[in-house]
């Protein structure tokens, strides 16, 4: 794997982690009263990241054994012009969405080791259809041949990535709670009212990546 390959991983895991799932709801129990907030994120935590990892997992193993049959197709010419306008595609998707729209917010329901469980699996399977970035870091690690050996590590680090901003928020918060509350409140209420356009945000940066990798590749069939 290269380092461009691994810094384009990076990338997309941070993407990933500011997603609502990955960040709005922790932070919304970061900033909950009780006292139980700590325990719930790192159970809640603990769940969605172990969820995309075995997600991840499938998804490698069957894209591993597609690209064993197809494998030529999808270095092919014809399917980097499709890659290409795939990522143009959801960049132009992307100003579609616009928080302005919706009309009212959602906010996560607290509760216990129980609640907190099924709150991060129910996140995870609505989230995991619309994480372009997860989905293209998938793909690019397909797409490298890596084996299982070599993608198993990459793929925990990625997941780890993803939780890291609410850790380190968490540890912040520990460490200077009264100086740095406040701004995670303001934190918290921009991502609950501008949720819509962190989608939007999203699929532009995903689009621009996949674009960018396509384009490469292509230019490089022209040298």
């Amino acid at each position: 794997m290269t380092t461009t390959v691994l810094l384009t991983l990076v990338g997309l895991a941070l993407v990933d982690s500011t997603s609502f799932g990955t960040l709005g709801v922790p932070l919304v129990m970061m900033l909950a009263s009780d006292r139980r907030q700590v325990g719930r994120m790192i159970i809640y935590l603990a769940t969605i990241t172990l969820f995309y990892f075995l997600v991840g997992v499938a998804l490698m193993l069957g894209l591993s054994a597609l690209l064993e049959n197809f494998g030529d197709v999808f270095q092919s010419r014809t399917f980097l012009w499709v890659q290409l306008v795939v990522g143009v595609g959801l960049f132009l998707l992307s100003w579609r969405f616009d928080s302005k729209k919706q009309k009212k917010q959602w906010e996560p329901r607290l509760g216990g080791p129980g609640t907190m469980v099924s709150l991060a699996l129910t996140m995870g399977v609505v989230e995991v259809a619309t994480m372009a970035p997860y989905l293209a870091a998938i793909g690019i690690m397909t797409a490298s041949g890596l084996t299982p050996m070599q993608w198993g590590p990459v793929l925990a680090g990625y997941v780890l990535v993803m939780v890291l901003p609410p850790l380190a928020l968490m540890a912040g918060r520990g460490l200077a709670g009264n100086w740095l509350e406040p701004k995670l409140a303001r934190l918290r209420d921009w991502i609950l009212k501008n949720a819509a356009s962190m989608v939007g945000w999203t699929l532009a940066i995903v689009g621009f990546l996949i674009a960018r990798d396509a384009a490469a590749r292509l230019f490089d069939w022209f040298q």
